[in-house]
C-alpha cells in the first residue's frame, strides 16, 4: 500500500466534530484515541480526549489523575481529557431527567422517587442512551473544535447501534407499567391526563421519542461524526472486526479507517519471526476485505509501553 494509504493525512481536512474509536478489548483503542487527539490539539483544534472504559485508562497513559472532570493536559496546549464512569453517567441522566420522568408517575402513584429512578435508570439502554446525549451536548456546546471518544470494549459499543430501538421499546414497556399499577379503569385515566397543569404522559414519553431519534440522527450524521476501528492482526482480533464492521453497515454508520496495531516489521529472532508469519495470514485477509473501501493504517509493535506525551507523539507520526 502507498503512504498515503496508511495515513490520517486526509482526516486532519475533515471538518469532524466527533471522532469514535471503537473495536475489542485490549487492541490499543486508548493509545489510538490518545495520538489522534493529541495531534489534533497540536494542530490548533481544542479537543476533548472523553474515555467512557469501565476501566478507564486515560489517567495511565497520560500519567496524569484525569477522572471524572474536564483535566488539561500538560504540555499540550488545547487538549483536555475526561473520564466518564456509569456512576457518574447515570447520577448526570437523573439530574437532567429524572423530575421530568418522575413528572409522570406522581401524577398517579405515590412511589418513592428513588425507586421509580433506580426503575427506569436501569433499563437497556438508558445508560448508553445518557451517554450519547451528553457527548452530543459536549460537541454542540462549541468549547471544543472536536471530541474524540475512547469508546469501552466492542460489545459496549454494539449496543449504542441498537439505540433507539432498545430505548423505545423500554419506554413502551415502562408506559404499561405505569398504567397498570392500579387496576381500576379510573385511575389508568387519570394516568393519561395527568394532574391539571402537568403535561400529558402522551407529550412526555413523545419528547422522550424525539431526544431518541435525534440522537441517533447525530451518530449517523457523516458530516460531523468519523468512526474508526482499532485492531490486531490476531484471530480474535480479526473475527470481533469483522462483526463490528458488518454492524456499523448494517445501521448506517460510515466507518472510513482501520488502524491494524502491534505489527512486528522486523523479525529479529525465531520467536518473532513465527508470530511475524502468522499476522502476515491476518494482514492479507484485512487487507482483501477492507482494502478498497477503507484506509487501513499499520501500527509497529512498540518495544516500550506507550505512556506520557512523548511516546504518544511518536504513534501520531506514524499515524499522520
Amino acid at each position: 500500500m502507498s503512504a498515503e494509504k496508511r495515513s490520517f493525512s486526509d482526516l486532519e481536512r475533515r471538518s469532524k466534530q466527533l471522532i469514535l474509536v471503537g473495536g475489542k478489548g485490549g487492541v490499543g483503542k486508548t493509545t489510538c484515541a490518545a495520538a489522534i487527539a493529541m495531534h489534533m490539539a497540536e494542530l490548533g483544534k481544542k479537543t476533548l480526549i472523553l474515555s467512557s472504559d469501565p476501566t478507564p485508562s486515560l489517567s495511565d497513559i497520560f500519567e496524569i489523575t484525569v477522572g471524572p472532570r474536564e483535566t488539561p493536559i500538560p504540555l499540550c496546549t488545547d487538549l483536555t481529557a475526561l473520564e466518564v464512569s456509569s456512576e457518574i453517567v447515570r447520577e448526570k441522566w437523573k439530574e437532567r431527567f429524572g423530575r421530568e420522568i418522575y413528572e409522570v408517575v406522581s401524577s398517579f402513584t405515590d412511589l418513592d422517587y428513588d425507586f421509580v429512578m433506580d426503575y427506569v435508570g436501569g433499563a437497556p439502554g438508558i445508560e448508553e442512551e445518557y451517554m450519547l446525549y451528553f457527548i452530543m451536548e459536549l460537541v454542540r456546546e462549541g468549547r471544543y473544535d472536536l471530541v474524540v471518544w475512547d469508546t469501552a470494549p466492542a460489545g459496549h459499543t454494539l449496543r449504542l447501534l441498537h439505540l433507539p430501538e432498545i430505548f423505545l421499546r423500554h419506554l413502551e414497556g415502562a408506559t404499561k407499567f405505569y398504567l397498570n399499577l392500579y387496576s381500576y379503569f379510573e385511575k389508568a385515566k387519570e394516568a393519561v391526563k395527568l394532574q391539571k397543569g402537568k403535561r400529558s404522559l402522551l407529550e412526555i414519553i413523545t419528547g422522550w421519542q424525539a431526544l431518541s431519534n435525534e440522537i441517533a440522527a447525530f451518530i449517523r450524521d457523516e458530516r460531523l461524526t468519523e468512526y474508526i476501528v482499532v485492531t490486531i492482526p490476531e484471530s480474535l482480533g480479526v473475527k470481533q472486526t469483522e462483526r463490528i464492521i458488518h454492524n456499523f453497515d448494517t445501521h448506517g454508520l460510515p466507518v472510513h479507517y482501520l488502524i491494524v496495531n502491534n505489527c512486528i516489521e522486523q523479525a529479529d529472532c525465531a520467536f518473532h519471526q513465527q508470530r511475524k508469519t502468522m499476522q502476515a495470514h491476518y494482514i492479507r485477509l484485512l487487507s482483501d476485505t477492507y482494502g478498497e473501501r477503507l484506509r487501513l493504517i499499520f501500527l509497529p509493535l512498540s518495544p516500550l509501553e506507550i505512556k506520557g506525551t512523548n511516546r504518544i507523539k511518536t504513534v501520531s507520526q506514524v499515524l499522520f
